[in-house]
């Protein structure tokens, strides 16, 4: 299936939006070091509107931008753009907490080498920006995100490669999964004529062919990602304690932002907009809690904003038919509305800011709200 140009923001090719200019910036895996996040919040201030938003790819946004090239130059400067020819094919997701908590093995070296050399090859910055990679320790979480290539592990050494969001059945070692994820990737766009993603595919000639020359994996069953949030005080396998909040929105202040980064951890932001603070001691843990939560961090798995989460809406998008955050604000303000299943808001069909997981879609039209499943 063809698809119109893909104008997916970047830092470099920022939108035009109606309260000034967006730009989205790459977090492989959805990591943010402590140092970057904190130039981040300069930008915020200085550039744009105080705040970050999260993604449902586990990046982030900056919007309200006046001056492009004077943020630009910022995110540079925090290494948050190593090889700016790539700088828009950002999508590589991995496990949460992969290496800290659960999973059948650590992702994160397989994911660090995907990075490097999807960068250092000049062909593959010419995927669309909408092209996704995962790699799944096997939790499931990953894979219900769909990705156009990735892997899913299936023991401690082995990854099942997954195309199109589906395992494929074909084994690859994790030596060799992000080498093979590249492969695919090339395959891609020799298949694609001005395809987006793998699933738009109407043929995938050179992406069988690949898939026929790998050994098959030994028969398991897909796992079903988990269902619960990753909010709260959650043990790592090491004793220590990563902390998991969200926000409203997914809309994080720049101050709280700048006392996230004083905290010195690894941050992860997930498809889920949730933020994890990384490998602390029940002490910091519990600081952590006191400090941030009265400033607007949500550390409760029950919050409804656990599962809801809204495009940006009227004033920020003039092509909404509502202000949606508002909407949904009061909404979840009326005492006995609950919220049992993931649900997404938006202010018109385009649908902006979907979940790629199963979600219920609350699109705003010309006369209401309509609910439909997704």
């Amino acid at each position: 299936m063809s698809r119109p140009a893909d104008r997916c923001p970047g830092v470099f090719s920022a939108h035009p939006a109606a309260d000034g200019h967006l730009a989205r910036i790459r977090l492989p895996g959805g990591l943010i070091a402590p140092v970057q996040l904190q130039a981040l919040v300069v930008v915020a201030d200085e550039f744009g509107d105080g705040h970050m938003e999260l993604t449902s790819r586990g990046n982030l946004q900056l919007r309200g931008i006046a001056d492009v090239a004077g943020a630009g130059d910022l995110i540079v400067d925090a290494d948050l753009i190593p090889t700016p020819s790539h700088e828009r094919v950002r999508n590589l997701q991995l496990s949460a907490l992969s290496g800290r908590r659960g999973g059948l093995l650590d992702g994160r070296p397989v994911l660090d080498r995907l990075d490097v050399a999807l960068r250092g090859d000049n062909l593959l910055a010419a995927l669309p920006a909408r092209f996704l990679f995962g790699v799944d320790d096997g939790r499931g979480d990953v894979l219900a995100e769909a990705p156009d290539v990735g892997v899913v592990a299936v023991d401690s050494g082995h990854f099942d490669l997954v195309v199109a969001g589906n395992p494929t059945g074909r084994q690859v070692t994790a030596d060799r999964a992000a080498v093979t994820m590249l492969d695919v990737a090339h395959a891609f766009l020799t298949d694609r004529a001005d395809e987006w993603r793998v699933q738009d595919l109407d043929a995938s000639p050179t992406i069988t062919g690949l898939l026929e020359g790998l050994p098959r994996t030994r028969p398991h069953t897909p796992p079903a990602p988990p269902s619960e949030p990753l909010v709260g005080w959650l043990a790592q396998d090491d004793d220590l304690i990563s902390l998991g909040s969200v926000v409203p929105h997914g809309r994080l202040s720049a101050r709280i932002a700048e006392f996230l980064a004083a905290i010195e951890r690894d941050i992860y932001l997930t498809p889920r907009k949730e933020i994890l603070v990384c490998d602390l001691t029940d002490g910091m843990a519990d600081t952590v809690v006191r400090v941030l939560a009265p400033m607007g961090l949500i550390f409760d798995a029950t919050s409804p904003w656990t599962r809801v989460s809204a495009c940006s809406g009227l004033p920020g998008c003039d092509k909404s038919h509502t202000d949606v955050r508002g909407d949904l604000e009061q909404y979840l303000a009326i005492g006995d509305q609950s919220v049992d299943s993931r649900e997404h808001w938006v202010g018109c069909e385009r649908g902006c800011g979907s979940p790629h997981a199963a979600h219920i879609r609350v699109q705003a039209t010309p006369v209401g709200y309509e609910r439909r499943a997704f």
